[in-house]
């Protein structure tokens, strides 16, 4: 139950990060979006502004073409527009700016856009006149050559004469048209308003039977006179005063747009040479990605970063809740076992109560075994076993003596203690064990004074030296090491040259219980450890270089000179 309880857990993790990574993916993909409209859209504009220019720059349909690229060279110093190109009905290039070099006009997409790695190349995004498949939008806008534009004007005045003022009147005879321009106007020669028959006075279904000029010090009227039965509708003028005029229109309604046709001065070969080599009929742009790119590029890197920050994120909810789960099992444990502890606590003054009773039983048995033993009329049967009694009741309270010691807490009072006279005492104390079997015992290094309850560090030492004393053989070696550490701080070593630990029982050794010696109760190391536990020492066996074994304690402070 809690195994599937903790799976549910981290798939639902999972799912929410499956769910981010989706909805990133999917906003990184609106902003791609918005990013390439927003190139398609400025591109839009870039063609609006060429259209702009290319009709500024001509009047009567003809634009030359250093004017036109002088213009176009302004646009192209943006930092996206790399090259413009406007292009014939051959798909020739008849004007171009920018990095003409990098457009490849033979291999261009078939309207609309191609994208590359670097770079976008965008053709026909506006009307700019021309013929096409559904017909003629306009009259297609002729780029003049240098030296063609240069000499496409009769005289300083360039394109249709100005109109003034206009007026229609019908008599029984005629409808008479009377047409003003400026005094400066032209009335004979090609580029003249003499001629009735020019472009801009061909939009009526009549044409005019007579015309007249007359110049004076103010203007200059031209009279047309149409048939009488021509309805004025047709004749309206669709310029107004001040303008160029565009032609007359038919009827009443807003005016068309103007139409361009040959121009006066100009041969109609020349003019259909022109309008096949020369004329507008198509343009590209050739832009930079490099915007679309960088936006696109961040906006990546910051659903990267969100995705990779909601990963650590959910990995760190996913550790928090395992850890949860371990704090609560290891909060189970730790009151078990303080529960267990608890009860264990109870059981060893329990016990130690038990073994401190059993005690008296044993001295009075004891006490009785050794009255038998001196009876007069004893056998020597029974005083042996009197005997016997005697060592075996001392063999048990020898085990209940260990075990009460090593029941009783180690609350320590540490004073300056005089290491080295310590271990004389225990020395002394164990004078008959060392003179038995004749065992060597050497104390070396100087006379440290450390803070140590003496009690127990007398205890201690008389367990260690103990512990050697019956390990080593007899005439055996048994060596106490006294030095100062680092930090303040001492060490004792207790060596001998007897068979040592084996290996494989070292790191039970301080267990209680546990000996290696026959006989041995397995107490004495574990008293040792709790002394060295509650002095807040350390305490280590080392393998000795030549075998035997090395006792060492560690950390003992070592008591100040004022002390």
């Amino acid at each position: 139950m809690k195994a599937n309880r903790v799976v549910s857990v981290y798939v639902l993790l999972l799912a929410a990060w499956g769910i981010i990574c989706v909805w990133q993916l999917l906003e990184h993909r609106r902003v791609k979006e918005s990013a390439h409209l927003g190139l398609v859209n400025r591109a839009r504009d870039i063609s609006y502004s060429l259209s702009a220019v290319i009709r500024s720059q001509g009047r009567f349909g003809l634009v030359p073409r250093s004017q036109l690229e002088a213009a176009l060279k302004g646009l192209a110093k943006s930092s996206e527009l790399l090259s413009v190109a406007l292009l014939n009905a051959t798909g020739q290039v008849v004007a171009s700016a920018g990095q003409s070099s990098r457009l490849d006009v033979n291999n261009l997409p078939k309207g609309g856009a191609r994208w590359n790695k670097d770079t976008v190349t965008f053709v026909d995004l506006i009307d700019l006149g021309g013929e096409s498949e559904e017909g003629t939008t306009r009259p297609a806008t002729i780029i003049l050559p240098t030296e063609e534009g240069e000499k496409s004007s009769p005289g300083p005045r360039r394109g249709p004469p100005r109109l003034l003022r206009q007026s229609v009147r019908r008599t029984s005879e005629s409808v008479i048209v009377s047409l003003e321009f400026p005094p400066d106007t032209p009335t004979s020669g090609p580029g003249s308003i003499a001629r009735a028959d020019r472009d801009e006075f061909r939009h009526g279904p009549t044409r005019p039977i007579r015309q007249t000029m007359e110049k004076t010090s103010g203007a200059v009227v031209l009279r047309l006179e149409f048939p009488p039965d021509t309805p004025t509708g047709d004749l309206s003028f669709s310029g107004r005063a001040g303008e160029e005029p565009g032609g007359f229109r038919r009827g009443p309604g807003p005016p068309r747009p103007p139409r361009f046709g040959r121009p006066f001065w100009m041969e109609e070969s020349r003019y259909r040479e022109l309008l096949q080599k020369q004329g507008l009929h198509g343009f590209v742009l050739l832009m930079s990605t490099g915007t679309f790119q960088a936006e696109t590029t961040r906006d990546l890197w910051l659903r990267l970063i969100i995705t990779c920050v909601t990963l650590v994120t959910v990995i760190a909810l996913g550790l928090a809740w395992r850890n949860m789960g371990r704090t609560a099992h290891l909060q189970m444990r730790l009151i078990r076992a303080s529960e267990m502890n608890s009860h264990l606590r109870e059981l060893n003054i329990a016990a130690a109560g038990l073994a401190h009773e059993t005690r008296n039983p044993l001295n009075i048995v004891r006490g009785l075994a050794q009255m038998i033993a001196k009876e007069e009329d004893a056998s020597p049967e029974i005083r042996k076993k009197s005997l016997e009694i005697t060592e075996e009741v001392d063999r048990v309270a020898g085990r209940l003596n260990e075990f009460i010691e090593y029941s009783k807490p180690r609350e320590p009072k540490p004073t300056p203690t005089h290491l080295n006279a310590v271990v004389r005492e225990v020395e002394r104390a164990l004078e008959s064990d060392k003179e038995d079997r004749a065992i060597q015992f050497t104390l070396t290094g100087p006379d440290v004074v450390v803070e140590a309850d003496e009690s127990l560090l007398r205890q201690l030492l008389f367990n260690l030296m103990l512990n050697s004393m019956q390990a080593v053989a007899r005439e055996g070696r048994v060596e106490v090491i006294v030095g100062n550490g680092s930090s303040g701080r001492a060490y004792l070593e207790v060596r001998d040259n007897g068979p040592g630990v084996p290996e494989n029982a070292r790191e039970d050794i301080f267990r209680p219980y546990y000996t290696t010696h026959e006989g041995g109760t397995g107490l004495g190391l574990a008293v040792v450890r709790q002394i060295v536990l509650a002095h807040g020492w350390d305490i280590e066996y080392i393998p000795g270089e030549d075998g035997g074994a090395r006792f060492r304690v560690s950390g003992l402070k070592v008591a100040s000179k004022g002390q």
